[in-house]
């Protein structure tokens, strides 16, 4: 039966040759190959040379031996993470591979690298950066009595331009006050930090840039809170990285989907965000960490790949559903 089928594929090549002239394709050698296994093809071959079929079979032992020595990597991650993984970025659009294992570590107890997270997503985002060594020591080796603050700008539906003012504390990366005005003036700003500073506080220092808003009137209120005061350089703003870092993250994260209708709208929003900013979304810096966190410890599942017993993942929608805050249940008994 081999010898017959050897027989009737050489024939086909034959007519087709002369229907069209073309070359035998790689599936019919490695389907010869596999016939003459089962008989002695030396009598029936016609098409070619015994020297050329010989070749043939070097060429599919190459073949299946490479498929064979194949390196596998490691196995792929269960299809209802990956499912998950690639819900996250499908329902936050500006999360990364860091930030979805971070959320997954800290929240759900799975620990996934964020290498392995890219697999599974549709784009790449790469970060990079530098900052000043030595003002960053400075601020690392002071960062939990450090409030950094800046002013930034933001557009209305009707093209009115609001001011926002946000004020961190460095050490834990929590939003202290936001508030939102269409005329930034001094006393405003002052009013801002007697509402951020006004009970007993660890803080002793405070940086900020050298815009007008901040006039030496503030700058002697503050000094009344025991709170001494660092001006960054002149068209230095990584100076003030934390803060600005905060502004670029308020912006990529919220406002460059949202647009503000008016001012209470706008303060509507921040609040949301700013809640959600200091209670559910995980900090890279803080290895990752909420700085106010509201999940209890997660309990574990013994395998890093999947959900504790008893549990199942729920989530929140923020700002509309432009964010979502997972953490898990329990199921219901």
């Amino acid at each position: 039966m081999a010898e017959n089928l050897f027989l009737r594929k050489q024939l086909a090549l034959f007519r087709e040759r002369e229907a069209k002239p073309r070359g035998i394709t790689r599936f019919t050698r490695i389907w010869m190959v596999a016939l003459g296994r089962l008989f002695d093809w030396r009598e029936t071959l016609v098409v070619v040379k015994p020297e050329t079929f010989v070749k043939w079979h070097r060429t599919s032992f190459r073949m299946f031996w490479r498929w064979k020595s194949r390196c596998l990597g490691r196995p792929k991650l269960p299809g209802n993470l990956r499912d998950l993984i690639r819900q996250m970025a499908r329902e936050n659009a500006t999360w990364g591979e860091e930030r979805i294992a971070n959320e997954l570590a800290l929240k759900l107890g799975i620990r996934v690298s964020p290498r392995t997270v890219r697999k599974y997503l549709e784009d790449d985002r790469t970060r990079g950066g530098s900052s000043d060594q030595r003002w960053a020591t400075f601020v690392r080796n002071h960062a939990k009595a450090i409030v950094a603050c800046d002013f930034f700008v933001t557009v209305t539906v009707t093209f009115r331009i609001l001011y926002v003012l946000v004020a961190m504390e460095i050490g834990s990366r929590r939003i202290l006050h936001c508030n939102v005005t269409e005329h930034p003036t001094a006393d405003w700003t002052t009013q801002q930090f007697r509402e951020t500073l006004d009970e007993p506080h660890p803080f002793r220092f405070l940086i900020h840039d050298r815009d007008a808003i901040f006039s030496p009137a503030v700058d002697i209120t503050l000094k009344d809170f025991g709170i001494c005061v660092r001006k960054t350089p002149k068209r230095a703003p990584k100076a003030n990285a934390y803060c600005e870092r905060l502004v670029g993250t308020i912006r990529r994260e919220c406002l460059d989907y949202l647009i503000p209708l008016n001012e209470r709208h706008l303060r509507l929003i921040l609040k949301e965000f700013v809640a959600y900013y200091n209670r559910g979304r995980p900090h890279a810096a803080l290895g990752p960490g909420v700085p106010e966190p509201i999940q209890g410890r997660v309990p574990a599942s013994g395998h890093r790949h999947r959900l504790p017993v008893g549990y199942h993942v729920g989530s929140t929608g923020v700002l509309g559903g432009l964010h979502h805050d997972y953490r898990l249940e329990k199921e219901a008994a």
